[in-house]
């Protein structure tokens, strides 16, 4: 999947846009990959399918989006609260073990005790004086709910646009399916690439993963 557009890259890092879009293409895949019994029953029976495939990523993304809200206030109240607690420990000792209970273990790999006890300190005697903040709805809050909307809404696309082109409802079935684990492996070799992992490796497993739902659908009819 490409890096995104510039609104979405503002307020989602690739991996977290990775996640939307995956999480998008499952909830589509979920119809499609029973498509073949419902396209049986004619062409009032597709149109109903691939508007329930637009409605349910849109209730997700706008669940989602509302996740990602969620999130950002707890995220910030925890801040909130810990700040709190360092500005009324007992002594710089225990305000220390706070912040160290926090950084510790991301720190502890490149640094010496000496280093952290003296970077912990210099943290203690900057957040004594800063005032803790009220937790509230902030724009960037609703750019990522909107950004988080946009991508499960895009991953529909490729499953709707080839009923909208061909006219035989079988192969335009197949190629939404085609395209949507085409997508997998990109979904699969980005996220490698984010992670520093194998690209192929994660890509395949993606694309093996969609066929295997596609072919076990088939065999059942779908």
């Amino acid at each position: 999947m490409p890096s995104g557009t510039t609104f979405v890259a503002r307020y989602l890092d690739p991996l977290d846009r990775l996640s939307e879009f995956l999480f998008g293409l499952v909830m589509v895949l979920s119809f499609t990959l029973g498509a073949g019994l419902i396209i049986d029953e004619g062409e009032q029976a597709t149109r109903q399918m691939l508007l329930a495939i637009i409605g349910c990523n849109i209730a997700w993304g706008l669940i989602d989006g509302a996740m990602y809200i969620i999130n950002s206030l707890c995220e910030r109240s925890g801040k909130a609260r810990l700040l709190e607690s360092l500005q009324k420990a007992g002594g710089e000792q225990d305000a220390v073990a706070l912040v160290d209970g926090m950084l510790g273990d991301r720190l502890e790999p490149y640094t010496s005790a000496e280093e952290r006890r003296q970077l912990y300190g210099e943290i203690v005697q900057r957040l004594r004086h800063v005032s803790p903040q009220r937790t509230r709805l902030t724009r960037d809050d609703l750019g990522g709910a909107l950004a988080c909307f946009t991508l499960v809404l895009l991953a529909a696309v490729p499953a709707v646009l080839p009923f909208l082109l061909i006219n035989d409802r079988y192969l335009a079935l197949r190629v939404s399916n085609l395209l949507l684990v085409g997508l997998l492996f990109l979904t699969g070799w980005h996220w490698a690439r984010a992670t520093h992992s194998n690209p192929w490796l994660f890509g395949m497993s993606f694309l093996l993963a969609g066929l295997g739902m596609v072919l076990i659908a088939m065999a059942f009819g779908g």
